[in-house]
């Protein structure tokens, strides 16, 4: 018998500058990183969970929905006309090269990095705000550390890619054991990774 884990689907490369704008309005970010984490959900779970009116949470799904970066998921309740969503892919990837092309998707481009920038910082300043009440093992385990490197580009990008299978043994790895039913102690956990060069 071959036990043997699947490999995981890779991410969704946009290279379209409509996707990339209809995935980087800020709204949309937060909606379809609950998506993403939480599983599916209504407009008006949703709503609850980003702090907007259902009606705009509506609007903001169908866009999503229109460019495939979500997708309709089964019903999860008894309520026949409720509309549930879902991501359509685990995660998105978007590169420079792909707009460098002209001034507007240049532009789009950066801008979406850095409206991801300031999602992550707050996702960070969120548990800096709440970490008393995460207790020591989870305060222990959590960690904030930055590296420095002399690499050339194609060094970075190997250690880009071993970094990056390293943390989807782990995702895989917890996804097989909560299946397994070892839920015990298990949350959500965000690794943030950024890597570029700088001169002084």
């Amino acid at each position: 018998m071959d036990d043997k884990q699947p490999n995981p689907p890779e991410p969704r490369r946009i290279t379209d500058l409509g996707t990339l704008k209809a995935f980087g309005h800020p709204l949309r970010l937060k909606i379809y990183s609950t998506l993403r984490v939480a599983g599916p959900a209504t407009a008006s779970h949703l709503a609850a969970q980003v702090d907007e009116a259902v009606s705009l949470v509506s609007y903001h799904l169908r866009k999503l929905a229109e460019h495939g970066l979500i997708e309709e998921a089964e019903t999860q309740s008894e309520d026949a006309r409720e509309r549930w969503w879902q991501a359509a892919q685990e995660t998105v990837s978007f590169r420079h090269e792909d707009f460098k092309d002209t001034p507007e998707g240049v532009a789009e481009h950066a801008a979406v990095i850095r409206r991801l920038i300031a999602f992550r910082k707050e996702q960070s300043e969120t548990y800096l705000d709440q970490q008393a009440a995460w207790g020591a093992e989870w305060r222990l385990a959590a960690d904030q550390s930055d590296f420095l490197a002399r690499l050339n580009p194609a060094e970075l990008t190997r250690l880009n890619a071993e970094i990056h299978a390293l943390i989807k043994t782990y995702e895989e790895r917890g996804k097989a054991a909560e299946a397994a039913g070892d839920t015990e102690g298990r949350e959500n956990v965000a690794v943030h990774l950024a890597s570029f060069p700088f001169r002084l």
